[in-house]
């Protein structure tokens, strides 16, 4: 089926190609007139045509070069250009779009842009619309993030029915980080204060540079090996978005995700986001988070202990004094009632029950009989067929009033030639000889004959008819004039 914006196009081009023929006659077929009023393009009117077909045509599009001649006027806009190796572009970004940027572009940064086609009228140059900017370095990673982020939740890494549960009282942290950075600093210290009683093994390795991803999914496989460990914490300072690669990699997130410990991923400072934090069980903010989230507070924890002993006496006393009054008034409804009775009171309370559930079901199936009855009225009244049935008839017009058009286009052309061929054909020697004429060529210098003075008895002659040619010798001639 036909696309409807194809159509549209198709339409556009159509009615684009008239006014072309229009202001553009066949100067072979047809004499130069002078067109009509309308036909004719101002220079504003052709740059707005060329541009709604540039802006129309050509969708959003992610381009990649080197920034020269960036001019910062006082309106707040941007104006640059785009340049490689072998061509450039003009540029413009306006207020609105680079307040938004990250950094601060100036000549010579290599930089990727989404941009729209576009034509500035005044000048009818090609330029294009900046919206948005990045750093290509920085950008290209962000790009890679966001492409490993996409892949990762698809396959299901990022799904909370697969986060852990931290331990409320863990005996043994292991640590996976650098072991002289300062991120191990500030964890031991904090879990130092708050939860002493805990064992902490540190699993050093790199956080940064080439081979420290393997070096990370390295120590997480020796601690599931070793299994000491109660709860793990992957962590390192901040920095850039390069720096804290390492934990951007597929090989760190599937070794997280697989690790059978419960992870705690505190990277970088609270708002740097990786694709660690995003799969671990739990995300801390910054390494001393971590260790905040997986460490009790010792204080808390002795407050806690000493009111949850003051309730457990108290509830002690209570439950004592509940049991003792309870066995007293068992006591004496056992002296008090027989056994039968109490039998035939279960009976009737089991009967009253077994019908109140029999009403209960049949009211609860009537009522989604109903409920069943009112949705199947509601969609058949919000099914889209007659919407669908009505789109196509306007998509059926559309595609006879595009077939009307071609043919009449179509039947101009060939009126055209037609009127062409008649006239070329009055002028043709070939009419000529049908009409009884015939052309003499002398065959020694195979030219036309014109005078009969030219040529002497004895000669050789070709004679062209409509319909082939005679080959004659010359006995005589004669010059009388027949006129």
């Amino acid at each position: 089926m036909v696309r409807f914006e194809q159509i549209r196009v198709n339409y556009l081009i159509l009615i684009f190609h008239k006014y072309y023929t229009r202001a553009a006659p066949n100067h072979m077929t047809h004499p130069v007139s002078s067109p009509a009023a309308g036909e004719i393009f101002t220079v504003s009117r052709l740059n707005r045509a060329a541009r709604r077909i540039l802006e129309g045509g050509l969708s959003k599009l992610w381009v990649e070069g080197e920034i020269s001649n960036l001019a910062r006027p006082g309106s707040g806009h941007i104006y640059f250009t785009l340049k490689d190796d072998q061509a450039q572009i003009r540029c413009a970004m306006f207020r609105s779009s680079n307040q938004q940027l990250s950094f601060r572009p100036n000549d010579g940064v290599q930089v990727v842009v989404r941009a729209r086609v576009s034509i500035y009228e005044a000048r009818g140059d090609y330029q294009l619309i900046v919206e948005h900017m990045e750093d290509a370095g920085e950008g290209l990673l962000r790009r890679k993030f966001e492409e490993l982020k996409t892949s990762l939740s698809e396959a299901g890494l990022f799904d909370e029915q697969h986060k852990k549960l931290l331990p409320q009282l863990p005996g043994c942290i292991g640590i996976i980080t650098s072991p002289s950075g300062a991120a191990i600093r500030d964890i031991l210290h904090i879990l130092k204060r708050r939860y002493p009683i805990a064992s902490v093994i540190i699993y050093p390795t790199r956080v940064q540079g080439a081979g420290a991803n393997d070096e990370i999914v390295n120590a997480i496989d020796l601690a599931i090996q070793r299994d000491e460990c109660d709860v793990l914490i992957v962590a390192r300072g901040g920095g850039s978005l390069e720096d804290l690669w390492s934990f951007n990699e597929a090989n760190v997130a599937h070794a997280i995700y697989a690790c059978p410990l419960p992870i705690i991923s505190g990277v970088g400072h609270e708002v740097d986001v990786t694709i660690a934090d995003l799969v671990a069980d739990v995300r801390a903010p910054t390494p001393s988070g971590a260790a905040e989230l997986v460490a009790p507070d010792k204080d808390e924890l002795l407050r806690t202990l000493a009111a949850l002993n003051r309730r457990a006496m108290l509830s002690l006393r209570r439950l004592w004094s509940m049991q003792q009054q309870s066995y007293t008034q068992l006591k004496d409804r056992l002296n008090r009632m027989h056994p039968g009775s109490i039998l035939d009171q279960l009976r009737q309370r089991a009967d009253d029950l077994t019908r109140r559930l029999v009403v209960g079901t049949q009211d609860l199936v009537d009522a989604q009989q109903a409920d069943h009855i009112e949705l199947t009225l509601r969609l058949k009244k919000a099914a889209p067929t007659e919407k669908l049935a009505r789109l196509m008839d306007r998509l059926n017009a559309y595609q006879r009033q595009l077939a009307s058009e071609v043919r009449r286009i179509i039947d101009s052309y060939n009126t055209r030639v037609a009127v062409a061929a008649g006239s070329l054909n009055g002028v043709s020697p070939l009419a000529t000889l049908e009409r009884g004429y015939a052309i003499v060529r002398d065959c020694a210098s195979g030219t036309v004959v014109r005078d009969a003075t030219r040529l002497s008895p004895g000669d050789s002659i070709t004679t062209q008819l409509a319909k082939g040619q005679i080959d004659a010798t010359i006995d005589r001639i004669t010059t009388k004039n027949l006129s």
